[in-house]
Formats: C-alpha cells, structure tokens, sequence
C-alpha cells in the first residue's frame, strides 16, 4: 500500500510539472522566427495597407543599429532613426511575440511628425535580440532602464527621452517608470497596457474557455521553474504607485486583447502627472492608425513643446 502510494503521488507530480511545462512552452518560450508581417486577426486586416506603406518607408530611412548587454548577459538590439540633431528621443517597445520594425514602423513615421527621432527595441527573444523568454516585463523593463543609461551614454546629459510602449511595451514602460529615473525621461506614453501579468494571462486563459482560479497556478508554476522568474514579482499598478513622471494613457475602447479597463485602472492608480485618452471604434494596438491627428494632437498637448524639435 505504502509505494502505491508513492507512485500515485509520483504520477501527481509528473502530471503538475508536465502541465506547467506545457503552459512555459506556450505563454512564455519565444519564437522569433514566427512573427508573422503583419498582425494577425481581422481587426487589422483594414490596416495592412498603411502597415506595409509604413514599414517600406521606414526600411528606407537613414538608421543605425545599436545594441547593448542586458544585465543577464543577453545581447540586445535596436535600431535608431534621427529626425535631426538633438531632437527628443521615443524609447519604443513593441508587444508580445512581435518585433520592433512588424509592431512600431508606424511609430517612426508618428515621431517624425512630431519632430522626435526614435529608438525602437527588440525586446528579448524578438526580433534581432537574443533570448528564449518571454517575461510579460518582469525581466523587460529591466532591459528598458538599461536601454535609457544607452541613450544617455550616447547622446549626452542634454538628451530627452520618452518611454514609449504597445501592449506589452507598455506594460514595459511603465514597470520602468516605477523605478528612479533620470532627469533626461520627460514622461511615458503607454498605449493599451494591461495592470499586471497575472491578470493578463488569467484573462487569456479565460478566453479560452479555461477555468482561471484552477489553470493559473500551472502557468506561474511553469515560468518559475522553466523560465526562471517570478511572474508576480513586479506589475504596471504597482509601478504606478512609485512613479514620478508623466504619463500619458492610450487604450481602444473596442480592445478585445487588453481590456480598456486596465488602462483606466493603471490611470486612477498613477500618482504622477496623468492623461487617459480612449480612442472610440479601435482594437488592440489602433489607436494611432484610427485616431490620427486625434492622437498626435493629444501627445503634443501633454508632453508640450519640450518634446518636439524647434519648438519653444
């Protein structure tokens, strides 16, 4: 009776480790060699267009590709677009399984008409960068406090600079703005974040028609052991509470992804200076292509002169 017990408890564990195994290879374990050219799902089939005139604009911009060593060893890369000479600088950081050129060409061609030059990241295990795993931030805004000592490096004590994320970008961003940050940061734009990771995925695992309370475990069990951190470790509401520099809020009001809740959520619990801007009739990550000059004009409303080039 005893090893039978050993053994069924032995299966038990097995099954745990298998499953939360299971969960690490789907939530967490990168594929860079799978980003598709452009968004998949019908809510951006109208955008394709504008998405493929943005990207073979912006490949055929002067550009510079830079990179820096992450704090856990990792080689990072991006690629820098000059708008001019001492222009005020995006940090930008694409979402979830994407890449910096699919997910932000749109966003080169935005801070050229706002007078910004950009920096736009791989993020860990996307694109050009190494790395195998996905963290939802926890490791990522990590990389972006690093990306901005770069910057600082490089361009000099003059130099000005805004954190710039989509989706899980921005959840990035704002994680780092929850830590000191030097004078050079005029502010953060955080276009659809969601308030944690653990309320993104248990929302995910919802969509699928899962039971959340039973399935989550497995999942943060699964980035513990396999992905080696902690998925609670750290989340944009609990950035919001420490952060001390502007922040300007976007979210589509038609987000099935990330709900428009989150953002409002991340607005009220934000203790800095603060602007929330929900952009009717748009999806996940169209906020920019739907709002237009709506959302230009937002941006030059809140960060001000300061942040355009030539402008008093």
């Amino acid at each position: 009776m005893f090893w039978l017990i050993v053994a069924a408890l032995a299966v038990i564990v097995a099954a745990v480790y298998i499953t939360a195994y299971i969960c690490y290879r789907m939530a967490f374990l990168a594929q860079p060699g799978q980003v598709s050219e452009f968004p998949e799902g019908e809510i951006y089939e109208p955008f394709y267009p504008a998405m493929a005139q943005w990207a073979k604009e912006t490949k055929a911009l002067p550009q510079e590709r830079v990179s820096i060593k992450s704090f856990d060893g990792l080689t990072l890369q991006g690629i820098f677009y000059e708008f001019a000479p001492g222009a005020p600088i995006e940090l930008m950081f694409h979402g979830y399984r994407g890449s910096a050129q699919r997910d932000l060409s749109g966003g080169v061609q935005r801070c050229f008409k706002l007078g910004r030059s950009c920096l736009l990241v791989d993020q860990r295990g996307s694109g050009e960068s190494e790395g195998k795993v996905i963290t939802f931030g926890i490791y990522e805004h990590k990389d972006c406090l690093a990306w901005v000592d770069f910057l600082v490096k490089k361009f000099g004590p003059e130099v000005t600079i805004i954190l710039t994320g989509v989706s899980m970008g921005a959840a990035t961003v704002l994680m780092a703005a929850g830590h000191p940050l030097p004078e050079n940061v005029l502010g953060v734009l955080a276009d659809c974040s969601y308030s944690s990771p653990k309320e993104i995925i248990q929302k995910v695992i919802g969509d699928m028609g899962l039971p959340k309370k039973l399935s989550y475990p497995f999942v943060k069990l699964g980035a513990k052991v396999y992905g080696g951190f902690d998925l609670e470790e750290y989340s944009p509401m609990e950035a919001m509470e420490t952060c001390t520099v502007p922040v300007i809020f976007f979210h589509g009001e038609e987000d099935q992804y990330v709900p428009c809740r989150m953002s409002r959520r991340l607005h009220r619990a934000c203790r800095a200076p603060k602007k929330i801007v929900t952009i009717p009739k748009a999806g996940h990550g169209l906020c920019y292509p739907v709002g237009g000059e709506y959302y230009l004009q937002a941006l030059r409303d809140f960060f001000g002169p300061k942040a355009s080039y030539g402008e008093e």
